[in-house]
């Protein structure tokens, strides 16, 4: 049926002065299932691509297995399970088989024994041989990525794999487990592809993780979603995030001169949020189009090529005092998603600030934190900035949860 995804838009500000220079706007955008799309559970596609190097001996490697195998359960007979580990090499443990067959599954996740290196490349490689052998109009599918650690001199062929991901419509669900993976390599993973990443404290916590991207593979509705954003000249992309269900970077592209396009991956009922910001050029006062937002989509077993679209209208005014109110949802989004960037960027090893600008955007991520009503979080932020103050690194463990905790900002209340 036609009208499945419903989009709407909404800007941070009623009207804008008209000014001689450039301005910013802040877009927030929602795309969710239409009430009349049927809740029917689509076979899964799931590849488990699985770390099983030196590292993840003992508890990690026991709670692996045990995890893997209570996934299982949760499994209809026709769904399809793909399992791939690796270390610095690879093995397909299990091409892609239905779940049902299940002692089958089961003696091969009970091969699963640490050893050797990370070449995390290569199992992608082969998850994705896997993931494409199960896919069809009729399943949603999703890779899961497990690691505990570096992988070795091979980022740039795993970015790669991430992009091959997205145009498979293979979202990548990575999984950090413990305090010594690369975050900004499986941030990238996530974004690349239209998936997502995870922070994984304990080894206890691998079953919730893989339990949580079962139940979103089964309440998916939509596949495949990439919004194209087709701006009027003159109006620039400057930067997307998602915001719900999670805080996350957007990975843009530029299809042409004013197209750009960004990957959703998988859409559940309550659909995402993404939050834009334009860059304006100079205008006379009047109603103008900002862009033109589209989302393609698949449904699972009902249709492919699916495709909707909304016009971004905004109002500039001549006179400043008439563009003074705001809407105040959408600017506590950006106040979120503000903390979240100085939060990251604070926080980024690849970043080359020095001590005092770490502390400098770790406190201002406490202000917007403040603002945005997270005052715990807000003091976890201070406190990481009087530590660095002092000449003390944050441990490894401090950083990711100081990130994972901000892209987790509550925004069930926000929104038009």
């Amino acid at each position: 049926m036609a009208g499945e995804v419903m989009i709407t838009a909404s800007l941070n500000r009623p009207r804008y002065a008209a000014l001689d220079s450039e301005q910013m706007a802040y877009v927030y955008l929602e795309a969710r299932p239409a009430e009349g799309v049927a809740s029917v559970q689509a076979p899964l596609n799931l590849v488990l691509v699985l770390d099983r190097s030196g590292s993840m001996a003992g508890r990690k490697i026991n709670d692996l297995r045990q995890a893997a195998r209570l996934t299982l359960d949760r499994l209809a007979p026709d769904d399809l399970v793909s399992i791939v580990v690796f270390d610095d090499t690879v093995d397909v443990l299990t091409a892609a088989r239905p779940a049902g067959d299940r002692a089958a599954l089961l003696a091969q996740i009970d091969r699963i024994e640490e050893r050797g290196g990370t070449q995390m490349s290569l199992g992608l490689r082969a998850g994705l041989e896997q993931a494409r052998g199960g896919l069809g109009p009729d399943r949603v599918s999703r890779l899961v990525l497990l690691t505990d650690g570096e992988t070795w001199d091979d980022e740039d062929r795993c970015r790669a794999l991430a992009q091959t991901a997205a145009q498979m419509g293979v979202p990548i669900t990575a999984l950090g487990l413990g305090d010594e993976w690369n975050q900004a390599l499986l941030t990238d993973l996530a974004e690349l592809s239209g998936g997502n990443w995870e922070f994984i404290d304990a080894p206890d916590r691998i079953l919730e993780a893989f339990r949580q991207v079962v139940v979103t593979m089964q309440r998916t509705l939509v596949t495949n979603a990439t919004l194209v954003l087709r701006l009027v000249k003159g109006v620039r992309a400057v930067a997307a995030w998602r915001v719900q269900p999670l805080i996350d970077r957007l990975s843009a592209r530029a299809m042409g001169e004013r197209d750009v396009q960004v990957t959703l991956g998988d859409l559940q009922r309550e659909g995402q949020s993404v939050l834009i910001e334009l860059s304006i050029p100079p205008r006379a006062p009047g109603d103008f189009r900002l862009a033109q937002a589209e989302v393609n989509y698949d449904i699972p077993g009902g249709g492919a090529g699916r495709k909707v679209s909304a016009d971004i209208v905004f109002t500039l005014v001549a006179d400043p005092a008439a563009a003074t109110a705001v809407n105040a949802p959408v600017m506590n989004t950006v106040e979120r998603v503000t903390a979240f960037k100085l939060m990251t960027r604070a926080l980024d090893e690849r970043d080359s600030a020095d001590a005092q600008q770490r502390t400098q955007r770790l406190r201002a991520a406490a202000t917007r934190l403040l603002d945005a009503g997270e005052v715990e979080l807000a003091r976890e932020a201070e406190a990481a900035a009087a530590q660095i103050d002092a000449g003390q690194a944050l441990s490894p463990h401090a950083t990711k949860r100081l990130v994972s905790a901000t892209r987790r900002l509550d925004m069930s209340d926000l929104g038009s």
